[in-house]
């Protein structure tokens, strides 16, 4: 199981499925992160947090966290 985090920066890969219950679960997929759409590594933080991301056409940034419960492809 390879997740966002792991990914590294230039990346292009498609979520697999989201960990993680309720309200985290759901704000994430309020933000536009839901199966089969593709999320592009932008930036890292030096020290890893926060990841910052391209999905749907806007960017967002991630917590370490956050990232751990997308898995991807």
């Amino acid at each position: 199981m390879k997740t966002l985090k792991q990914a590294k920066i230039g990346d292009t890969v498609r979520v697999v499925k989201l960990h993680g219950e309720g309200a985290v679960k759901r704000r994430m997929m309020d933000m536009g992160i839901t199966k089969g759409i593709d999320v592009n590594i932008c930036k890292v933080a030096p020290l890893g947090d926060p990841v910052e991301v391209t999905v749907r056409g806007y960017q967002l940034s991630l917590r370490k966290a956050d990232a751990e419960m997308i898995e991807v492809e």
